[in-house]
């Protein structure tokens, strides 16, 4: 499945969006284990009373989430209360839930990576033959089939579907449309290749802004979506599970473009920021204080600056370039982000089903992409619904990378230091390239 997006980090905001190293490389591994040793067949929820609990991860969307709540309530008399844990403490304070057998009636569906061991341990309904039942009509079918663990996914997950998404959300580039007009270019124009985008972003710098910025831990997605220009979606597919090498020309040729951008001086500080707090950084830059004229970022960081930086709103958003010597169609790496899952041992399963049935629904759809805003995962969300500065990447929402399976822990890991080596010339595209085929074989 391809449900990382970058989203909030954990510090404070995504998967790509929660810690993506520290955090989940300390909790994550662990996880899986003490879940299962604390989950007996008896179930239990955190829900005692009539109302149910919706444990919250995004800080973004706890405004509109509280406001169809209440709206809810007043439509069928069930009361809702959300928890806003936020995404800094979501993923202790869910595992410690289910470890008290305490756990919310629904909560927030985040990364793959992190939410498996409470799938594996049965704290997720399947909704598989729910959404067969019409359910699924709701949906753009990137949404169903990035939310959905294959049969040979790295996580041991059972096959099925345990989240229903109202998000479908993109990794793309945000641009700063003041910084662009100040360097003579249009920034509702979307550069048609990477070498008129760095081309660019040369200008930029020499306007006098800092050019260009993205996290290591964002690193990983920047890669996987250039390579879908020289590699099919079994192709990628093929790499993640094992069955091909990454020492492979599309993989060589796509790590080539940290290079580019390198020895083209576009990387602002020359060195990609790291560390829990890397992804937040680079976002500062770009929406708080407008340092840095362009990212890459998720589209799910809008709803973030919506809250923190609600007065900078001058900025566009496009896919990421495309390679001038691509054989593919490009495909940006997206899918699914915020949704919820619900516990099926909670006495309220049926009525949280009820709930999220509910907010999937393109009337709250609505409401989250004008709120939040994001690009919602409704078929009937008319465009217009979206604002401008997602625009460019909502167009591009049906080149999305349709992968079944993601990279190991392990991989993803060493892509990311290995871009910042690249960047900072420790370690050659090849090196780097030879590190991944050993982390493959060891994860």
């Amino acid at each position: 499945m391809t449900r990382d997006h970058t989203a909030e980090a954990a510090s404070p905001a995504a998967a790509t969006f929660l810690s993506r190293r520290g955090f989940l490389g300390a909790v994550g591994g662990g996880l899986a284990a003490t879940t299962l040793a604390a989950c007996g067949s008896d179930g239990s929820s955190s829900s005692g009373g009539s109302e149910i609990v919706f444990m919250n991860q995004s800080r973004g969307q706890a405004a509109a989430l509280t406001q169809l709540a209440k709206k809810y309530t007043q439509q069928t008399g069930v009361k809702i209360r959300i928890d806003d844990v936020g995404p800094a403490d979501f993923l202790t304070k869910l595992q410690s839930s289910s470890q008290a057998r305490n756990m919310p009636d629904i909560y927030s569906a985040v990364d793959a990576q992190s939410m498996a061991p409470f799938y594996k341990a049965g704290w997720a309904m399947d909704l598989t033959s729910r959404m067969k039942s019409g359910w699924d009509d709701t949906f753009l079918s990137a949404a169903l089939k990035t939310s959905t663990f294959a049969a040979d996914n790295p996580h041991g997950v059972k096959p099925g579907m345990y989240s229903a998404h109202w998000e479908i959300p993109a990794m793309g580039i945000f641009v700063n449309a003041a910084k662009y007009k100040a360097a003579g270019l249009d920034p509702d124009r979307s550069p048609a290749t990477m070498s008129e985008f760095i081309d660019q972003l040369v200008k930029i710098k020499k306007s006098g802004s800092d050019p260009f910025w993205f996290a290591a831990s964002l690193s990983n997605q920047l890669i996987q979506s250039y390579a879908s220009n020289y590699m099919t979606d079994e192709q990628l597919n093929a790499t993640f599970i094992g069955k091909s090498s990454w020492k492979s020309d599309g993989w060589r040729k796509s790590l080539q473009i940290l290079v580019e951008l390198r020895d083209a001086g576009v990387i602002s500080t020359d060195a990609l920021p790291s560390g829990n707090s890397d992804n937040p950084n680079v976002e500062k830059a770009f929406f708080n204080t407008q340092g840095v004229a362009a990212i890459f970022d998720g589209t799910s960081a809008v709803g973030v600056a919506r809250v923190t930086a609600p007065d900078f709103t001058d900025f566009r958003s496009f896919p990421l370039p495309k390679a001038d010597d691509g054989t593919q169609t490009p495909r940006m790496v997206g899918g699914a982000a915020k949704g919820a899952s619900v516990n099926p041992r909670s006495r309220h399963a049926a009525k949280a089903l009820k709930f999220l049935q509910w907010l999937t629904e393109p009337g709250q759809q609505q409401v989250f992409a004008e709120k939040v805003p994001l690009i919602p995962s409704a078929r009937a969300v008319s465009e217009k619904h979206i604002p401008q500065q997602l625009a460019g990447i909502a167009a591009k929402t049906s080149d999305i990378q349709l992968v079944p399976n993601q990279m190991r822990l392990q991989v993803t890991t060493a892509l990311q230091k290995g871009a910042q080596a690249i960047v900072l010339k420790e370690r050659t595209v090849d090196e780097v390239l030879g590190d991944l085929d050993a982390a493959q074989r060891s994860a």
